[in-house]
């Protein structure tokens, strides 16, 4: 089984995967992933890739989706695999459906975690993260015991530059103008799947869960 899994930034679309590839035996992918691994190894690819990492420019797509295609031609995505945050825009889709088709692949579902923006901007502007230790808090869903300091090590807490109100506005402006486009292609095709990300995370995971075993069976 072959399956997309999108989501805004805030989603919860790293838990969910994490509970997906472990209910179905699935690889997690991720670009960033396959793009380190990729650099670490210093494949032909990799070395071209990391010339556009250290001068801090974007990965060309083809790039991307040729280190994606040799991820997926390994032996070990022959049982299947998730793939996280990829592709974010059609032409990427249209991609990877090139590379599906010379692999002799087949996309089975898209699956994307929907959160309003008020939620998300919530969620998201109201993280705080130790300086010292790095530990993840929220003021509102896992606030520290004492406000600024870190329950770990007391070291102080800070908001990161990506979480403010109109840095998140932003990200969320871009990823929806990527995305949208992304969904109708992907409902043309029958694979698509919205599911309610604003409700708990097992309540989230289960609707997806029924939804990948109803198309596992088909």
């Amino acid at each position: 089984m072959l399956v997309v899994l999108m989501g805004p930034p805030g989603a919860g679309k790293g838990t969910q995967a994490e509970k997906i590839t472990k209910e179905f035996a699935l690889l997690h992918i991720s670009t960033g992933d396959i793009l380190r691994a990729a650099v670490k190894e210093k494949t032909p690819l990799g070395i071209k890739a990391k010339e556009y990492m250290d001068r801090g420019a974007l990965v060309p797509d083809e790039l991307i989706i040729n280190i994606m295609k040799d991820r997926l031609a390994k032996p070990d995505c022959a049982g299947g695999a998730l793939l996280d945050g990829f592709p974010r825009t059609v032409e990427q889709a249209e991609a990877l459906e090139n590379v599906l088709t010379d692999l002799n692949m087949e996309l089975d579902a898209v699956i994307n975690v929907d959160v309003s923006a008020d939620e998300l901007i919530d969620r998201l502007t109201g993280r705080r993260v130790c300086r010292s230790c790095g530990t993840t808090y929220h003021l509102k869903f896992n606030p520290p015991r004492v406000r600024s300091i870190c329950d770990h090590c007391s070291g102080g807490l800070y908001q990161r530059s990506d979480d403010t109100v109109d840095t998140v506005k932003e990200r969320l402006e871009v990823y929806g103008k990527q995305t949208l486009p992304l969904i109708e292609y992907y409902q043309r095709k029958n694979l698509y799947f919205a599911v309610d990300g604003s409700r708990p995370i097992d309540e989230v995971f289960e609707d997806i869960s029924a939804y990948l075993q109803e198309r596992k069976e088909e």
